[in-house]
Order: C-alpha cells, then sequence, then structure tokens
C-alpha cells in the first residue's frame, strides 16, 4: 500500500466520525414557569416521585429542565424542556443542569408531563407530543392544566402504533405503567396556594389508590401519631392514678 493511499484511507475515516456534541449548553433562557400554581404543582410531581421511589436510587426527576437530543437541536438552541420527567435506569446521584442524551447513554425520559397554560396548550398538544412520541421514544406523556380540574389526557406508547389515549377509571385517573402509579387530582390547598379556597392538584396515587404523601404530608401525619400516643398514654396515666397506683412505677 503506498504511502498517499493510506493516508487517502485516514482521512476517509476521520472524515466520517461523528462531529464531537457542543459543550457550550445553555440551561437556562430565564423563563420562568407560568404562573406560582405552575411551580408548586411541577415541585408536587417532583415531590411525589421521590417519595414513591424512595426505594430506589436509579432514576431521576426533574422539572422545567432542557432537554438537548441531538447536535443540531444544541447549535440551533432550540430549546426544549419538559414541565416534569422522570428517567428510570439511570445514575440518581448525579447533578444535573439539564438532561443532555449524549451524556446519559442515549437514554430519555421515559415519563413526560406538560402543565398547560394557554400560550402552551396548542405546542404541548401538537409539537411537544409528536417530538416525545417520534424522537424522544417516551412511553408515558400526560398533560394537565392547573386550573382547569377535567384537563387530565394521557398517552402511552405501543410499538408499531405510536401513542395511543389512556382510558381513565371510574375516579377520571389515568395509569401509568412505567412508575406503576396513577395520576389523578386531589383537592386541596398545597403550599399556601390557592391564598383562599382550595383547587385541584395533579398527583400521584399507588396501585391500591393511595394518594403519594408529599414530606411535609408525611411529617404531619407522623406529628398527628406521636401526638396521639402521648393523649393516650395521658389518659392511662390519669385512670391508674384515680385507681391509686402509680403509673410511673408500672
Amino acid at each position: 500500500m503506498s504511502h498517499e493511499t493510506a493516508i487517502g484511507q485516514e482521512k476517509s475515516v476521520v472524515d466520517w466520525l461523528a462531529p464531537e456534541p457542543p459543550s457550550d449548553l445553555v440551561f437556562d433562557d430565564g423563563e420562568p414557569l407560568e404562573t406560582n400554581r405552575h411551580r408548586i404543582a411541577m415541585n408536587v410531581l417532583i415531590d411525589s416521585t421521590l417519595t414513591a421511589l424512595s426505594e430506589r436510587s436509579d432514576f431521576f426527576a426533574g422539572g422545567n429542565m432542557f432537554v438537548y437530543y441531538s447536535r443540531n437541536q444544541a447549535m440551533n438552541r432550540d430549546f426544549r424542556g419538559p414541565d416534569f420527567f422522570v428517567a428510570l435506569d439511570v445514575d440518581g446521584s448525579r447533578e444535573r443542569q439539564g438532561w443532555v442524551v449524549w451524556e446519559e447513554d442515549g437514554r430519555y425520559p421515559d415519563v413526560i408531563v406538560e402543565l398547560l397554560s394557554p400560550s402552551t396548550a396548542n405546542v404541548d398538544r401538537g409539537v411537544k407530543k409528536d417530538l416525545y412520541e417520534r424522537v424522544f421514544r417516551t412511553p408515558d406523556y400526560f398533560i394537565y392544566d392547573p386550573f382547569a380540574a377535567d384537563s387530565l389526557v394521557g398517552w402511552h406508547l405501543e410499538l408499531g402504533r405510536g401513542y395511543q389515549p389512556l382510558i381513565p377509571n371510574d375516579r377520571g385517573w389515568l395509569w401509568c405503567e412505567t412508575l406503576e402509579l396513577w395520576l389523578g387530582t386531589w383537592n386541596g390547598s398545597i403550599r399556601r396556594e390557592p391564598p383562599t379556597g382550595t383547587c385541584d392538584w395533579l398527583r400521584f396515587y399507588d396501585r391500591a389508590l393511595n394518594l403519594v404523601l408529599l414530606p411535609e404530608e408525611i411529617a404531619a401525619r407522623e406529628q398527628q401519631q406521636a401526638t396521639s400516643e402521648r393523649q393516650r398514654a395521658e389518659r392511662l396515666a390519669q385512670k391508674l392514678r384515680e385507681l391509686g397506683e402509680d403509673p410511673d412505677l408500672i
């Protein structure tokens, strides 16, 4: 083989090497979520996921974060950021500013929820739904308007058929097969929202239809249980005193 031929073949190999992905990724476009309720709704989903999957460490739950999935998308600053997503079977101990697919061994989100608003509803139902179905291949996709209780819609990705609409149960909840949890509404006040009264939040429920509690709800329940135990002990001690017994000696 001549020296020129060897150089030519080497150049051919170099020409076919995949281009390096950009390293100057933007992770914040400076635009907040539409309303305070949208922000809290996102955090409720994240915190509920952490509770529901507390025995696992191989997952990541995030929200309002850019997902970078191609070099062209990154170079064109074509930002795509789900309001809430979960990725399973990944390193849950890593800190992330965004989800960069080529840094995650090609993994895309497994579950996505978009919180609708008047300015985003059409995109969430159209462009983003197509993206999550055809490019991300995200198994479960849901949309919900925090200001409209009857707005929950979801799809599950089926082989060869694409996204198929999910059928709600008799409570109007949708089954998220990937997480093995129900998604449904819950009426109440969370983190002082709304300022007065209540509203309908999108929450997770387990297979037995039990609400997946938030950290503050777990703490409140534990506090209530501790208070009940203390009161029970005080009542028992009082009865013993009435019988002439010293509860401290029993």
